[in-house]
């Protein structure tokens, strides 16, 4: 199994093309006004159409209203939609298009009673919680927390950088790995040697597993 890696944040067609060039296997694309790297309709219009084939392009919101979802979909060649927000299961499968919920690792939360409630969901990203902050904190929750029975489905998020994703990968054997702040120049600004390093890190670390096997 090779571990995915989706870089998420995405401002720049530069950007999105640097990180094809790592290997990642998907780049987010963030339409939520309240964050740093926020992207309009037409910015994100033009990073998709940059992409290459088998390149996915995945669409972040949270709580947004259903008319705007279907305003960005009509304009963005989305592969996937991403909610971070209160969504309901039935809203977030409205849209004709694989979705993965994100899951905040709040302190005593009932993950099979979110796992069941978001069942038709592609997938579950796992990301650290804030108060008040859907995504994006760059902190890092315990991934021994990952149940391993659902591992193949998961997405791990939350704090990750180049250097602690392998240890990240050893833990919680997700399916990919989602990483925003963690190669970034500066907020909505990716660092190419970041994202390369990273991509590196995982590719070790996915071997390293297979190894074992």
């Amino acid at each position: 199994m090779i571990t995915r890696v989706k870089v998420c944040g995405i401002t720049s067609v530069e950007d999105a093309i640097q990180a094809v060039s790592c290997g990642v296997h998907a780049i987010g694309l963030v339409f939520y006004d309240k964050s740093p790297r926020h992207v309009s309709i037409q910015q994100a219009r033009e990073i998709a159409q940059a992409l290459p084939p088998f390149v996915s392009c995945v669409g972040l919101f949270v709580d947004a209203p259903a008319d705007y979802v279907e305003a960005v979909l009509s304009k963005v060649k989305l592969t996937c939609l991403q909610f971070h927000g209160d969504e309901s299961a039935d809203y977030c499968a409205q849209f004709d298009r694989p979705w993965i919920k994100g899951i905040r690792m709040r302190e005593g939360i009932d993950l099979d009673a979110e796992f069941s409630r978001y069942a038709e969901a592609s997938g579950w990203l796992l990301d650290a919680y804030k108060k008040g902050v859907p995504g994006g904190t760059g902190e890092r929750f315990d991934w021994h927390l990952v149940p391993p029975e659902f591992a193949s489905r998961i997405i791990l998020a939350g704090g990750l950088t180049p250097a602690n994703v392998t240890k990240a990968i050893t833990h919680a054997r997700p399916y990919a790995v989602d990483v925003s702040g963690g190669v970034e120049a500066a907020p909505g600004r990716k660092d190419h040697d970041k994202i390369s390093a990273f991509c590196g890190e995982v590719a070790g670390a996915t071997s390293e597993i297979k190894s074992e096997q």
